[in-house]
């Protein structure tokens, strides 16, 4: 197994669990997280406040993959991001791109890439109220 498989596999693990600061921990700490077309976040502080608020508000997180490739010092994520709030799943469509520190195997960039007006669309009014 690659570096980058057991980095992103420990962050999808903390994600699931719903354990931003976990999550954030798979981070080097100067590593950053962008949700494109966002500006990235930077550091375990920045990456936790980022994945915070929707991992507290759901009930249940998958990210699931649907093709993965991995190398060392990267990992392409196809996935569908599920999320139940209040029973009811919430999904959308996302490419991840996690460049990967082989040596301390931590993430140093992860950029996720998915259209954003249908997930706004669909989540905007759960997460208001």
């Amino acid at each position: 197994m690659t570096a980058g498989y057991r980095v992103t596999e420990r962050f999808l693990a903390a994600v699931h669990a719903r354990d931003a600061d976990a999550a954030a921990g798979c981070f080097a700490e100067d590593g950053t997280y962008a949700n494109v077309p966002h500006a990235p976040v930077a550091g375990r502080a920045g990456v936790a406040a980022l994945l915070r608020p929707i991992l507290g508000r759901a009930e249940r997180v998958r990210w699931e993959l649907v093709t993965a490739s991995y190398t060392d010092e990267r990992a392409w994520l196809e996935r569908v991001d599920r999320f139940w709030i209040d029973g009811r799943e919430y999904s959308v469509a996302c490419n991840g791109v996690a460049e990967v520190d082989p040596a301390r195997e931590l993430i140093i960039g992860f950029r996720d890439y998915t259209d954003l007006a249908p997930w706004r669309a669909l989540i905007a009014p759960v997460l208001a109220g």
